[in-house]
């Protein structure tokens, strides 16, 4: 039998407007008097959560006035399958970087602000430098974010760098949003990004970008090292590996370069 007993740490707020959720996913719409009945909580309460939870976009009145969920529900959904799919889809390509390599290897997904970490093989060497699994860095000073970046049509890149101030990781951060814009296009006609002391001193990285099947920049595959093992002059045979599988994992995803 579950334990009843309340948690010092729960929300009762938060947890029955979660609960109107799990209503209308069951029940598909609801009056306010249903999702009260349902809360086992009065009328006036019930409408508070579907008011709150209209406003955020997460519920809407049917044409019989009933309220059901939006597709706001659905598209939050598809984000997490998503990234669980990529993770799959993706170990083997990240496998076969780690044994080419030695070195860590990092999958990147870009969330809308900045670059979250979905999944990481850790290098072999003791002296190594990474980002745990779920862990956020700026796009702007990794390559995992530039090589995404780079791919990102003007307008949206403009946004971005209106809404983003650069300022120092590492030694080497570009905090010039007019050199970040000329990296960005060396960037895209290179197909690989390189990511130079810009996020922490002594780290070095290189990351190419990964494509879905709507032909977006969505992800990215990088190894990241000490920079005294990954010298600036091995780079250019690092980036060939690493493209060739970011490529045949594009395609896994439905990628279709565009034939000029």
């Amino acid at each position: 039998m579950p334990d009843k007993k309340k948690k010092y740490y729960q929300i009762s707020s938060l947890e029955k407007g979660i609960r109107v959720l799990e209503l209308l996913a069951d029940r598909k719409s609801l009056t306010v008097t249903e999702v009260a009945g349902g809360l086992e909580t009065h009328r006036a309460a019930a409408h508070r959560f579907l008011a709150t939870l209209r406003d955020l976009g997460y519920v809407e009145k049917n044409e019989e006035k009933k309220y059901e969920l939006t597709f706001k529900m659905f598209e939050i959904g598809q984000q997490v399958a998503g990234r669980i799919e990529i993770r799959q889809t993706a170990r083997r390509y990240m496998q076969e970087m780690s044994k080419a390599f030695k070195e860590t290897v990092n999958l990147g997904f870009w969330n809308g602000v900045d670059i979250l970490h979905l999944d990481k093989i850790d290098s072999s060497e003791i002296l190594r430098i990474d980002a745990a699994i779920g862990y956020r860095t700026p796009a702007y000073c990794t390559a995992l974010g530039k090589a995404i970046l780079a791919h990102f049509p003007k307008d949206q890149l403009n946004e971005y760098l209106r809404h983003t101030r650069l300022v120092p990781h590492g030694p080497n951060t570009i905090v010039s949003k007019k050199l970040l814009r000329q990296e960005l296009q060396r960037t895209h006609d290179r197909g690989y990004a390189v990511d130079d002391e810009e996020l922490a001193p002594g780290l070095r990285c290189v990351a190419a970008p990964v494509f879905d099947h709507t032909g977006e920049a969505k992800y990215a595959l990088s190894i990241s090292c000490p920079s005294m093992r990954l010298p600036m002059a091995d780079i250019e045979n690092v980036q060939l590996k690493i493209r060739k599988v970011c490529q045949e994992l594009s395609s896994r995803l439905g990628y279709q370069p565009v034939k000029v």
